[in-house]
């Protein structure tokens, strides 16, 4: 049985060690050159590196997975203050660090799609409009930004509008947010507490929390990908505990998560999506509530209907561009276009809905906006499926072109070598040429000093890697190879809503970009809490 055991790890560790190599090595070839040309021409040289790198990998992550399978964990004999009040003391601790980004930030950092919002939501033109065809012109509002973000934001500039003060009206909007990702983190630490998590991890996860900067800096940043983070933190540590613990669920139980979901579906889009293709393992893993979740789940996915089909059209609301859903074949497209002759059918098939005027030029490998920007909202459903049909013929024409041109738009999120489009900071004009008295403050100094320190931290050896997308994901696929390994299936449950965050981060417009993994990144800590917890529980003293 030990061989046996020995042979799982062994097999475990060599086949994530060997997934390893190639992302770095085929990584490494698409950010120098685009394509896997490097990887091909010099065939030696790659075959070298990855026996070196997969004897490297291997041998860490054997050592790791040891190191594992010996730890015992003890709950800390230290009573002190932070141990009985992990809520209070965290979120204490976190806000008071936050406060120097909170002070010299104010009243909000702005980026485009705030912005664009804010223009919605007081009904002046924007491109997020332009691109649609509208239900009521007069209605500038559109689902390509969840509506009820939308709403929050506007409400809250408006609110100060009324008081004399755009300023104080989006800090209005600041300080909600920062209570609830603040609050969020805190409840993390709180419910580690719960599970008996070692002592130092939940003080190295508050320091994480308190000092990495893109935590203070998403909390005064007005995205909307700051509360749906918050909210699918909340989803996964719900999932975890569902497994984890045979719940008898009371009607107050159902209630609450029915919120939540409907919270996540309605603070981002793609929420729809993530519990679409999450909750159905939880449906197959907690049998003993099966009946009350998969009623959830019907009471969701109606509600979501009803939203998208009823309410939203009743009120005038525009639904998203179909353009969004279509990053991946309008890339593929385009690099096809660049490289290729096209026949004088495709030509105009394409041109129909792409503009192929300067469609070679609009190609940028690793964000499709330019090419998506010139869709024609008026395509009509056949012109749709004479584009597919010529996208599919081009496709067995030139595979590898289709291949570059989707690596090309996602390797990053793969390949933790890659930093890009990392955080926010900037003060943006767009509002203010619309009339309205937003500005930084004078503390011009404390935000150059803040916002180096948030542009250089990625790039920090070892620490700086919390904030590396690929990194990242690399630990989500050590953490799902270890429960294979170790025949915990169940927990793999509970990483899901992760991965499907990354799986809508290979279809996004843009190759990594920080806040689409956000809800994983920032989910991290406790992410691996949780891990330590369901491979170890049997193992912790109880109180």
């Amino acid at each position: 049985m030990k061989d046996l055991f020995n042979l799982k790890k062994n097999i475990s560790a060599s086949i994530l060690s060997l997934i390893y190599s190639l992302l770095i090595i085929f990584g490494n070839s698409y950010m120098i050159k685009g394509n896997a040309s490097i990887v091909f021409k010099n065939y030696i040289l790659s075959i070298i590196a990855l026996i070196v790198l997969f004897t490297l990998f291997r041998g860490i992550i054997l050592f790791i997975f040891n190191l594992i399978d010996k730890y015992k964990p003890k709950v800390s004999k230290l009573k002190t203050i932070y141990d009985k009040h992990p809520f209070i003391v965290s979120i204490t601790v976190i806000l008071i660090l936050w406060l120097p980004y909170i002070i010299s930030f104010y009243p909000a950092i702005l980026s485009p799609d705030p912005s664009y919002q804010i223009k919605q939501y007081f009904g002046i033109p924007n491109k997020y409009s332009n691109y649609s065809v509208m239900i009521d012109p007069s209605v500038t509002i559109t689902n390509h930004h969840p509506v009820i973000h939308t709403l929050l934001l506007g409400t809250c500039l408006k609110l100060g509008n009324m008081i004399g003060s755009d300023n104080l009206g989006l800090f209005m909007y600041s300080i909600i947010q920062i209570l609830i990702l603040s609050s969020v983190l805190a409840f993390t630490l709180y419910y580690m507490k719960k599970i008996n998590t070692p002592f130092k991890y939940r003080i190295f996860s508050l320091l994480v929390y308190s000092l990495v900067p893109m935590f203070p800096l998403y909390a005064m940043s007005a995205v909307k990908d700051v509360i749906f983070t918050s909210l699918i933190i909340l989803y996964i540590l719900l999932i975890y505990h569902l497994v984890k613990n045979k719940i008898d669920l009371k009607l107050k139980h159902i209630l609450g998560i029915l919120l939540l979901l409907i919270l996540i579906v309605l603070f981002r889009n793609n929420g729809f999506h993530i519990v679409l293709l999450s909750f159905p393992f939880l449906l197959l893993t907690e049998r003993t509530n099966l009946k009350k979740l998969l009623l959830i789940f019907i009471l969701f996915l109606t509600f979501n209907y009803s939203y998208n089909n009823i309410i939203l059209p009743g009120f005038k609301v525009t639904k998203s561009s179909i353009r969004e859903t279509l990053s991946i074949p309008f890339q593929q497209t385009a690099r096809y276009v660049k490289y290729n002759e096209l026949t004088k059918e495709e030509y105009e098939i394409y041109d129909k809905v792409l503009d192929m005027s300067d469609l070679s030029k609009r190609y940028k490998p690793e964000i499709s906006d330019p090419v998506k920007n010139k869709y024609n909202k008026y395509t009509t459903n056949e012109e749709l499926k004479e584009y597919f049909k010529y996208w599919f013929k081009d496709l067995t024409k030139d595979p590898v072109t289709y291949i570059d041109a989707t690596v090309n738009n996602t390797y990053g999120y793969f390949y933790p070598f890659k930093t890009n489009w990392y955080i926010y900071y900037k003060y943006d004009i767009r509002i203010v040429k619309d009339g309205f008295h937003y500005h930084y403050n004078t503390l011009k100094t404390s935000r150059d000093i803040l916002s180096s320190f948030g542009e250089i931290f990625p790039y920090i050896p070892i620490i700086g890697l919390i904030s590396n997308i690929g990194f990242n994901t690399w630990i989500l696929m050590f953490l799902t190879t270890y429960l294979i390994y170790k025949k915990k299936l169940k927990g793999i449950v509970y990483l899901i809503p992760s991965y499907v965050v990354l799986l809508i981060c290979v279809a996004s417009p843009v190759n990594t970009y920080f806040r689409y993994a956000m809800p994983y990144i920032f989910a991290m800590p406790l992410t691996i809490s949780l891990f330590i917890d369901y491979i170890k529980g049997d193992l912790y003293e109880k109180k």
